[in-house]
């Protein structure tokens, strides 16, 4: 039983990474088009969510959102969740209709394909690179005063340790929300981790819940609030994770 369960980890991994090539081979010259400039993005987006939505019915998964309150359309957010996984991206994609950028790791532009399109869509972070941080914040003012949204994972990769519920939170997110006075939108996953971990022998297809609890406004707020801000955002998210937890013990 366990040797069909290796087999199945491994063909399922691969199909994975093939199901990420498929839509980007069959949509590239409309993605290479969508690039060349920054306000080729919004379409760029939109063809992101279909290859989103691809992924995720490929691989088995299905989704259940639960909102609290909805973007309105043309306005900017401070988008920030819980990362367990690398799935945490194709189903912010299709949760979230208005256009955004994520900041993300570095690494993943090493990934063939996929990567050449991240590292020209995506604010990109070298977390060992003081520099790195501080083109960060440009590069996301930057896209901020175009009207787009930022989303950022908070606790700035994803622990070794599978068993942390939810690490400790940076800054960053919560001092560009202040500077520019825009919302801050908590969105909680409960299942990722389960579904499609890092560690490459576990996961299943299966349902995927989301949370997208009250967004935070910034206004009056400063800099001096920023890591009050943080940890409040990082409770509210924590103590969603419980919820879910309870639930699955019932």
């Amino acid at each position: 039983m366990k040797g069909i369960k290796i087999i199945f980890w491994i063909i399922w991994r691969i199909w994975f990474y093939v199901l990420m090539a498929i839509p980007i081979l069959l949509m590239l010259p409309f993605l290479l088009a969508s690039i060349i400039t920054e306000s080729g993005y919004p379409y760029f987006f939109r063809m992101a969510r279909i290859w989103a939505k691809i992924i995720l019915f490929g691989m088995g998964f299905y989704y259940k959102i639960d909102r609290d309150e909805r973007l309105e359309r043309g306005k900017s957010y401070m988008i920030v969740a819980n990362h367990t996984s690398m799935t945490d991206i194709m189903l912010m994609l299709v949760l979230v209709k208005n256009p955004f950028v994520f900041v993300g790791k570095k690494e993943l532009s090493k990934i063939p394909l996929f990567g050449f399109f991240y590292k020209r869509t995506c604010i990109l972070v070298d977390r060992n690179s003081s520099k790195s941080k501080n083109e960060v914040f440009k590069r996301a003012q930057s896209r901020l005063n175009q009207g787009l949204s930022i989303c950022i994972f908070p606790e700035g990769g994803v622990p070794d340790d599978e068993t942390i519920l939810l690490d400790e939170f940076k800054d960053g997110a919560f001092r560009l929300a202040i500077e520019h006075q825009i919302p801050i939108v908590p969105v909680v996953f409960a299942d990722n981790k389960e579904r499609f971990s890092y560690t490459f022998m576990s996961g299943s297809p299966g349902k995927m819940r989301v949370k997208v609890l009250p967004f935070i406004a910034t206004k009056d707020l400063s800099s001096e609030n920023r890591k009050d801000l943080r940890d409040q955002v990082r409770q509210l998210i924590y103590k969603q994770l419980l919820v879910f937890k309870k639930e699955d013990l019932k």
